[in-house]
């Protein structure tokens, strides 16, 4: 129960749906820019695991980032 209880907390959303729908627009513009071979190498590399990252975290509206900082960009109680 104790272990049910520490997973509860420390994935509770603390994103909010701008932040959300801005990552989710970052990632897509890398995607476009690195399919497009405008971005390449090492760079292209990082900057596509970054999209991807921002595309699980905002479909999870988690982003483990904001725990060592207090953040949560929730509008409001009922978004958590």
């Amino acid at each position: 129960m104790k272990n049910n209880n520490l997973k509860q907390k420390i994935m509770k959303k603390n994103m909010g749906k701008v932040d959300k729908m801005l990552r989710l627009i970052v990632a897509m513009i890398i995607g476009v820019l690195y399919f497009n071979n405008s971005i390449h190498g090492v760079l292209g590399t990082i900057l596509i695991v970054l999209a991807i990252v921002f595309v699980i975290t905002s479909f999870v509206r988690f982003c483990p980032l904001y725990l060592p900082f207090g953040m949560n960009t929730c509008d409001n109680k009922a978004e958590k």
